[in-house]
């Protein structure tokens, strides 16, 4: 028993079960599979992030955990990866050898940390890596090693740190020939050694709030660099006009307090449109100064940004150079008016961001007109009202920019003439009343963003012109109210955002979308007021999107969609997105998603209103789904009923739900799955789970943070920890009790059939002849033989010389006899002619001698003629005795004590004279009823033999 009950566990452990595998710390991007990330785990070692992870990892997020310090070889297994992410924990130390191995590495990001000191081994190993992010920690000092080993290095940032030296900076970077980036903003720099040169490569410098002096710098000090930030600092105009700056594309010196740029202009010889302008407090006079100087100036953007300019008139720009970008943004203006400060036609970009502007006045249409103006972006600003005719002055402009402000006011015709207009920008507004006159000229505008503003109904006909119309976004209103011409016009409508709108249920018809329905692609109905309370009827408001890909209707207010009707999706065949979430649905039924053959993602997640599990069949046409969000809805069990038919699904998200056990049979049956999130779930630690937990170390299934996957029974009990062998030990008890009985019925068979064999069988053919005697009963006494004869072949001369002629041919009384040779009918079981012969005679009759008693089919016979006596209680057993048997004999045969125990008999005598006696009492025996008491009357000629032959069976 122990033998086997060790070959079943051992065999069951080499089962290979579902296949499976999770990290501990880590989630495996199931869009990009050699991606991990680690996030916000409160790692405190990096180990317990990386240990587990396979070696073709090539993108790993660590970021925003408590890491400390990373030891030696932290990534040894890690040969492959590319970028490395260690933003955001508290990194103080960073051993020599961090890094080793990581010769594929691109980017390291270990900014927002605490690193005060790099040592000179720190980036051994990183000989490929392209982009290197520091910034943000309390670097005090680099050595002057630290990267040196970093040959491959293009961009390093080390802005927002302590460095004091300069110097020694640019002495750590100076062997780097391919560093072209190079971000030391935020830092206190202050010693500059003139021995310390750039990197040829260095062409991006940025040195913004450092409180750096260029004094004794040699004028060639920035000859290579393109990109120079020099902002927030107290250089003068004379100290940067002393270097040659003539290679410089891009030069910022916003916020130097003793900085006069005009000053600076004269004395250097870097290029005026290489310079941004920006906080350099250009108002006033020193505009026209600057425009006067810059008359002949190839100029083609001007970036007027953060210089407190409050006012533009007609003569600030009047010397200016043709400019094709202008950047006023975080200025002071309070209005524009027809943009009468542009005199010359060439502008094509106009910002104004973040000012003061209130009002948009109208212009009339004899104004200049600026027919190269292509963008105005006019956001973030304080604008009203918009007046008729606000922007004729730019008939070409083909994008308009007004959002973030608080227009509540559009002119019926403020848009008017802008018939190439592409893209309209009108959200986060207050506008509440739209009109056809409003976007009546704009026929090629494409984009129309009206987010956020409180419009409340949507008239006939609004869109009516806006005939290549692709994207209208109309979320975050008021709309309460759509007819069936509210789109009308829209007839290449791809895009159309609804949400967070007060739309209702008897809104939602099919004939809304009439002229949108061939072209629609998508459609956001999400934190709208549909909500439905009988499922009784059939409601198809989207039955004629038939091109329809991405469907919205989460989250509906205030208490989400609740049911959803039958045939709700009909007619959306090629819908490939739908989101449900957030609905507290009560009832959903088995034929919901029938019409949904393309769906591959689906979203039911929050949607939970108690305990309850999916009707059976409900995916049974989602043959496509690759994605199913089912977080927090409630569910109990996981179905192969439910989940048979998902044969595509890639990812499935089940967390928050009353789960128990992980039905195996069903994520067997999910053959292409890759993902599964089974967090707080409360699984049981039971050996049901036990399955489970072979699917932690194998490659295929990913399960999110297995390892931290708690049991109900606590929070410190864990699936991963659940132990086997308790579940072997039952399975080995219910081995032992199941095969026990087998195995000793196997041993005691052969014992019974070597020692018990004739008594099994009698017992056997006993129960046969009762059972056919109870079914055979009619309540009628019908004989064929008057007696049956039992006896042994070596006694049948007896039977046939003696016996058969006295009983059968001596008259007046003859009987019919039952003979084995000459009545048995041939071709039948011996056994049941025997039973027939038996119970179709009256008595029976036993010739009994030495040969008898030991014949089995004699003992047989009067075994099954015994079993009549004592079940029919009646006399019809007649024992004949050949001759005298001595004491000693009798005792071996004790399979007759039953019989003989009640039975007397007859003897037969030897001397002629008694067998006459003889044959007249067994004839007076046969012609005799059968009586229920036995007595010892005269037919008995051997008393004392009986007597003794009974104490010997007893």
């Amino acid at each position: 028993m122990l033998l086997l009950w060790l070959f079943l566990q051992s065999g069951l452990l080499l089962i290979p079960g579902a296949v499976s595998y999770g990290f501990r710390n880590c989630i495996k991007s199931y869009e990009h599979p050699q991606h991990y990330n680690c996030i916000q785990r409160f790692l405190q070692d990096v180990r317990s992030a990386v240990s587990d992870l396979p070696n073709e990892t090539q993108c790993l997020n660590i970021s925003h955990n408590s890491i400390r310090r990373l030891p030696g070889g932290s990534f040894r297994h890690l040969p492959q990866l590319r970028t490395l992410r260690l933003d955001f924990n508290q990194l103080w130390q960073i051993q020599d050898s961090a890094f080793e191995n990581l010769n594929e590495l691109l980017t390291l990001n270990i900014s927002n940390n605490k690193i005060k000191k790099l040592s000179r081994g720190v980036f051994q190993g990183l000989r490929n890596l392209t982009c290197l992010l520091i910034e943000n920690n309390h670097l005090f000092q680099v050595d002057r090693d630290t990267f040196h080993l970093l040959k491959s290095l293009e961009v390093l940032n080390l802005a927002s740190n302590s460095l004091k030296n300069f110097s020694l900076v640019i002495t750590s970077v100076s062997p780097l020939n391919r560093l072209q980036n190079l971000n030391l903003c935020n830092n206190h720099l202050c010693s500059l050694n003139t021995s310390t040169t750039l990197p040829a490569s260095l062409s991006h410098l940025y040195l913004c709030n450092t409180s750096i002096t260029l004094k004794d710098l040699p004028p060639n000090y920035f000859t290579n660099v393109t990109s120079l930030d020099l902002s927030y600092n107290h250089i003068g105009a004379q100290e940067l006009a002393s270097f040659d700056l003539a290679g410089i594309t891009y030069l910022l010196m916003q916020n130097n307090s003793d900085f006069q740029i005009l000053d600076f202009l004269k004395r250097s010889n870097v290029p005026p449109h290489s310079i941004d302008y920006s906080g350099v407090r250009l108002h006033g006079n020193n505009l026209s100064d600057l425009c006067k100087y810059l008359r002949s100036a190839p100029l083609q953007k001007l970036s007027l940004r953060s210089n407190s300019i409050r006012k533009l008139s007609n003569e600030t720009f009047v010397h200016c150079p043709v400019i094709k970008s202008f950047d006023l943004s975080r200025n002071k203006l309070k209005r524009l008016g027809c943009l009468e400060f542009v005199h010359r036609n060439g502008l094509q970009s106009l910002v104004v961001q973040h000012n003061l502007l209130n009002a948009l006045e109208g212009c009339s249409l004899s104004s200049q007109l600026l027919t190269s103006l292509e963008n105005l972006t006019l956001s973030y600003n304080r604008i009203l009202t918009v007046g008729h005719n606000a922007f004729s002055f730019a008939p070409n402009l083909t994008n308009l920019n007004l959002e973030f402000n608080n227009i509540a006011y559009l002119s019926k015709h403020a848009l008017n003439g802008l018939s190439k207009l592409e893209i309209l920008r009108l959200d986060n507004n207050l506008l509440t009343d739209l009109y056809e006159e409003s976007f009546a000229s704009l026929g090629n505008l494409q984009h129309l963003l009206l987010r956020n503003n409180r419009v409340a109904v949507i008239f006939p006909n609004t869109f009516m012109n806006l005939h290549k119309l692709q994207i209208l976004d109309l979320g975050g209103n008021k709309i309460c109210s759509l007819t069936n011409t509210s789109f009308s016009g829209l007839q290449n409508l791809s895009k159309l955002y609804l949400d967070l709108n007060e739309i209702r249920a008897p809104i939602l018809q099919s004939q809304v979308f009439f002229f949108v329905q061939t072209t629609l692609r998508v459609l956001d109905l999400k934190a709208n007021n549909i909500a439905y309370i009988s499922i009784m009827k059939e409601i198809s408001p989207f039955e004629n999107l038939q091109n329809l890909k991405v469907l919205k209707i989460q989250s509906q207010q205030p208490y989400g969609i609740k049911i959803i009707p039958p045939k709700f999706f009909k007619g959306l065949k090629s819908l490939q997105d739908l989101y449900l979430s957030n609905n507290k649905i009560l009832t959903v039924s088995h034929n919901v998603f029938d019409d949904l053959g393309e769906l591959r993602f689906l979203d039911l997640s929050d949607s939970c209103n108690g305990i309850q599990n999916l009707p059976a069949g409900i995916f049974r046409n989602q043959i496509q789904l690759q994605t199913l969000d089912l977080e927090n809805i409630g569910l109990q069990s996981l179905t192969n009923e439910v989940f048979g038919n998902l044969t595509s699904l890639r990812v499935l998200k089940v967390m928050k739900n009353a789960l128990k056990v992980v039905n195996e049979t069903a994520m067997l049956g999910l053959p292409k799955l890759e993902y599964l999130d089974l967090r707080k779930c409360p699984l049981s630690c039971t050996c049901k789970s036990q399955w489970f937990k072979s699917w932690l170390n194998n490659s295929q299934v990913q399960i999110v943070y297995p390892y931290n996957q708690s049991c109900d029974d606590g929070p410190s009990a864990y699936i991963y920890s659940l132990d086997m062998s308790v579940c072997y030990s039952q399975l080995g008890k219910q081995c032992f009790f199941g095969t026990a009985p087998v195995l000793l019925l196997l041993m005691i068979i052969p014992i019974l059939y070597t020692r018990c064999y004739w008594y099994m069988k009698y017992n056997f053919y006993i129960f046969r002849a009762w059972f056919r005697e109870n079914w055979s009963k009619n309540g009628k006494d019908t004989y064929k033989y008057d007696a049956f004869v039992s006896y042994n072949s070596n006694d049948e001369w007896w039977v046939l010389q003696e016996l058969v002629p006295q009983l059968e041919n001596c008259s007046p009384s003859s009987f019919r006899l039952c003979l084995h040779h000459r009545d048995f009918e041939l071709g039948r079981d011996i056994i049941d002619n025997i039973v027939d012969s038996i119970y179709n005679s009256r008595k029976t009759i036993c010739v009994i001698s030495r040969s008898y008693l030991r014949s089995e089919w004699c003992s047989l016979e009067i075994q099954l003629a015994s079993y009549r006596l004592l079940d029919q209680q009646k006399d019809v057993l007649v024992l004949v005795f050949l001759g005298k048997i001595p004491e000693r004999d009798l005792s071996a045969y004790h399979r007759m004590r039953k019989v003989m125990l009640k039975k007397t008999y007859i003897c037969w005598p030897p001397e002629p004279d008694a067998q006459k006696l003889f044959w007249s009492k067994v004839r007076k025996a046969i012609q005799s009823k059968e009586v229920a008491d036995e007595s010892m009357d005269g037919l008995s000629f051997n008393h004392h033999l009986l007597v003794e032959s009974t104490s010997l069976l007893s």
